[in-house]
């Protein structure tokens, strides 16, 4: 039975203040966190800074991201820990409107850096707003509310503040709770072009002959891919797509050379792009048929295409008219897009090929952490007779996926064994794993941009060996996880913490921590960590220690730079704190290295951990291989053969395949068979899955 608004508004609650307890943060911040962090990984943001900031002056701010296209979103809470759902009025969010536009009108033209203390998170977003304001071509209003907003309340009309245009967005908790329920975890972008650009996209179908889905082929204006981009950014990017261009910058120099110097080559010169959509409409015209509606339109690949056409019209002043993209938009019902849509981004991409990490929710280093996330208990603490899990989120919205379905009292049984605060994401590992491996900096580049630095990284490695992901390595990452709350708990609870720059601090804490351990091929005892299940007094004194001397140096960026948010995202930053090391460590108690295992008995560990994953790997692959008849592998080779695909080693184990069951494939010979399925489906060839 689906969750009322009100049974939702009570989980929330629970959900906030069981978080503050833990995280030992105020219930505003928590609420302002949790809501961002949903916003974060389905694209409607690029990320989230803490800054609560309040005036007599009417003025007030909660929090902000700067983007690297020129928009500024700036976040104002409705919250005051209600017992009860309520209304949210219109005079209620006119006023909260107001209080945030005045804050960036004061700070763009009326000195309010200057009234504030230096070190203080406001200084610092008001500073950088003074700087960037000619840079600043959009400002989003955007106000989280704990309440439910007034139906009488509709579309707001977009303003200005401080001559930048102002849209304006409220994320009510009936809104938050319809984005958590629906399938696809996101709110689909319902555009209506005859609307937006006062006509439908000519189109022509392309799914004769098929009833499976409905497909069809456009000829699209790059002035409407502009403008869409303009208006929705990464949004209207598919998630991995989204990952790829986050690693690698937004304009391919090629494209824009084509759009400067050759717009009238731009068609036959570009690859085109395949995007996806929930549901389309169409309607006749003089010239023919053109969608006029497309519901969740998402591109899958040619995001580079669209941001760069973007950024060339913005930055160049390129002139758009003349130039037209093709665009192959296949229509995929929520139910399949979850399977579906990632195959399309693999398959279709082929200009500026993406790397398979950047398909990271199915990649096989992920379905491997959901295996293990399913299949440890992680032991019971101290005084508790019940063993737990770790619930790995592979994809979006998976812990509630699991709980949908399930009556009343398995709901109970299954948060005991799954405890909420147990619960990590994808973008959570890639912050809990490159602290410690000396990249701080991309951790404070926000939760998405480190996630596609991770992603590119664990890609990078998984083809050079799987078998370095094993138990070990997810046992270490939980026992990181726990560290890192720890941590995010201990600074907030330090008498210098003034309310921001937290997860800058955190970050560099645990990166001069791994720092110290490795200049003496030492390690923190991450097994033991996973064992208790939570970080001993020693190690909690010792971050206190260092988080102390981090904050200390953060807070004093070199002159030029006065933000320290910003400072904290540079290379050189992490370089100055790193070559206080070893000045740092002589502020540590003898009991933390006492405390410490050498590196040399954790490479022992790591390799037991890859032998055994190696032979499961092996076991897993078998498995597989003798999941498909000899039947299916003889038409697989017959297929592969005469497309000329096979190698003379290839060959030869499929003729091994085909004999199943009176001949079995060795586990090295499975690996191979399943590598020889991937390269089929591929090439267009059609197999069954194992």
């Amino acid at each position: 039975m689906e969750q009322t608004s009100e049974e939702f508004f009570h989980d929330f609650r629970q959900e906030l203040l069981a978080g503050a307890e833990a995280n030992g943060s105020f219930q505003l911040s928590e609420f302002m966190e949790a809501i961002a962090n949903d916003l974060v990984e389905t694209g409607f943001t690029e990320g989230f800074e803490l800054c609560h900031f309040r005036a007599q002056r009417g003025m007030r701010v909660d929090g902000y991201w700067f983007n690297d296209e020129g928009v500024l979103d700036l976040f104002i809470a409705d919250f005051d820990s209600r017992n009860e759902l309520a209304s949210l009025t219109r005079t209620e969010v006119a006023a909260a409107f107001k209080r945030v536009a005045n804050f960036f009108e004061a700070s763009a033209n009326k000195g309010l850096a200057g009234e504030l203390e230096v070190t203080s998170p406001e200084y610092g977003l008001a500073r950088q707003i003074a700087d960037r304001k000619d840079a600043i071509r959009q400002v989003n209003l955007v106000l989280f509310s704990e309440r439910t907003l007034s139906e009488k309340i509709q579309a707001l009309p977009d303003t200005e503040v401080a001559g930048v245009p102002v849209a304006h967005h409220i994320w009510d908790i009936s809104r938050l709770h319809r984005q958590r329920s629906s399938r696809s975890h996101k709110e689909p972008l319902d555009l209506d072009f005859e609307q937006m650009f006062g006509k439908g996209i000519a189109c022509l179908p392309a799914h004769l002959g098929t009833d499976a889905y409905q497909s069809y082929l456009m000829v699209m204006p790059a002035e409407v891919l502009a403008t869409l981009y303009e208006r929705f950014g990464a949004r209207l990017l598919e998630q991995n797509v989204r990952t790829f261009l986050q690693a690698r910058g937004n304009v391919n120099q090629g494209i824009r050379a084509t759009i400067l110097n050759e717009p009238g080559m731009f068609f036959a010169y570009n690859n085109g792009i395949t995007a996806t959509a929930q549901s389309v409409e169409t309607g006749m015209t003089d010239s023919g048929l053109a969608i006029t509606r497309v519901v969740d339109l998402q591109i899958v690949n040619g995001g580079q295409t669209t941001a760069s056409l973007f950024h060339t019209r913005k930055r160049d002043k390129a002139d758009l008219s003349q130039i037209f993209v093709q665009l192959k938009l296949s229509v995929i019902d929520s139910l399949q897009s979850e399977t579906v849509v990632p195959r399309i981004s693999e398959y279709a991409n082929t200009q500026n090929r993406v790397n398979a990490a950047d398909f990271f929710s199915n990649h096989p280093f992920h379905v491997r952490m959901e295996g293990f996330s399913r299949r440890i208990w992680a032991p019971a603490q101290k005084g508790a007779q019940r063993e737990t899990r770790w619930f790995y989120e592979r994809a979006r919205g998976q812990y509630a996926d699991a709980q949908s379905k399930l009556t009343p009292a398995e709901q109970r049984r299954f948060k005991a064994e799954h405890p909420k605060p147990q619960m990590f994401t994808k973008t959570d590992l890639a912050k809990f794993e490159n602290v410690w491996d000396d990249h701080p900096r991309w951790v404070n580049l926000g939760s998405q941009k480190n996630f596609a630095r991770y992603a590119a990284r664990i890609g990078s490695e998984w083809e050079k060996s799987s078998d370095a992901f094993n138990e070990f390595y997810f046992k270490r990452a939980v026992a990181r996880g726990l560290i890192f709350r720890a941590t995010e708990r201990i600074v907030s609870a330090q008498p210098w913490y003034n309310g921001g720059y937290r997860a800058n601090i955190v970050a560099y804490t645990l990166a001069v921590l791994g720092d110290i351990t490795k200049r003496r091929k030492e390690s923190i005892d991450f097994l033991g960590i996973w064992n208790a299940q939570k970080v001993d007094p020693v190690l909690e004194s010792a971050i206190a220690v260092v988080s102390g001397v981090v904050d200390e140096d953060v807070i004093r960026p070199p002159q030029g730079i006065s933000n320290i948010s910003e400072w904290c995202k540079k290379e050189a930053c992490w370089t100055r704190i790193q070559a206080r090391s070893e000045e740092i460590a002589n502020l540590l108690p003898p009991e933390f290295y006492d405390r410490l295992v050498p590196q040399d008995d954790q490479a022992a560990i790591v390799k037991t951990a890859k032998q055994t994953q190696r032979i499961d790997n092996g076991i897993e692959a078998q498995r597989k291989v003798l999941a498909v008849t000899a039947a299916e592998w003889a038409r697989i080779h017959q297929s592969l053969l005469e497309k000329d695909l096979l190698t003379p080693k290839e060959d030869g184990v499929l003729r091994v395949a085909m004999q199943i069951p009176s001949k079995l494939p060795t586990e090295k010979q499975s690996v191979v068979l399943l590598d020889i399925l991937d390269k089929g489906r591929l090439e267009g060839v059609v197999v069954s899955e194992p």
